[in-house]
């Protein structure tokens, strides 16, 4: 089980990243060109957002049945899978969240996009951030 679970939250960062780059283009260009706000864009949005909740609950059973997390604060391993990795990992999908929260409130298309824009890239921002961080690999 613990080896399907990690295929499969492993297989989601692509889809994940898919998303996000679509609707991340989306948003920049329909903030900056002055666009309505589509039922595609409302689309990919929930998309990304429900990707990045399935992507935190199989982190969070993975968190619990993993050999990793030992809780080993000495050891930079064991404290990234422990503390790190989950802790900005939790604050991308907040931040992907409540960027879909806030531009879901708006009647603005420009409102929606601003939102959808700063608070989907920051989240993107906190997953590079945890992947760069990873001890032993490199993103760049």
């Amino acid at each position: 089980m613990y080896t399907f679970l990690l295929h499969a939250h492993s297989g989601l960062r692509y889809l994940i990243l898919l998303a996000a780059v679509i609707v991340v283009t989306k948003s920049f260009i329909g903030w900056f060109k002055d666009t309505s706000y589509s039922k595609f864009d409302k689309i990919i949005a929930l998309a990304y957002v429900g990707l990045m909740h399935l992507q935190l609950l199989l982190g969070f059973i993975l968190y619990l049945i993993s050999p990793f997390v030992t809780f080993n604060m000495s050891d930079k391993v064991s404290r990234y899978w422990s503390v790190e990795h989950i802790l900005l990992m939790t604050l991308a999908v907040a931040a992907t969240q409540a960027g879909r929260s806030l531009s879901k409130k708006s009647n603005d298309d420009q409102v929606k996009f601003r939102f959808q824009a700063i608070f989907f890239s920051i989240s993107i921002i906190l997953i590079l951030v945890a992947l760069a961080t990873m001890p032993g690999r490199s993103i760049i």
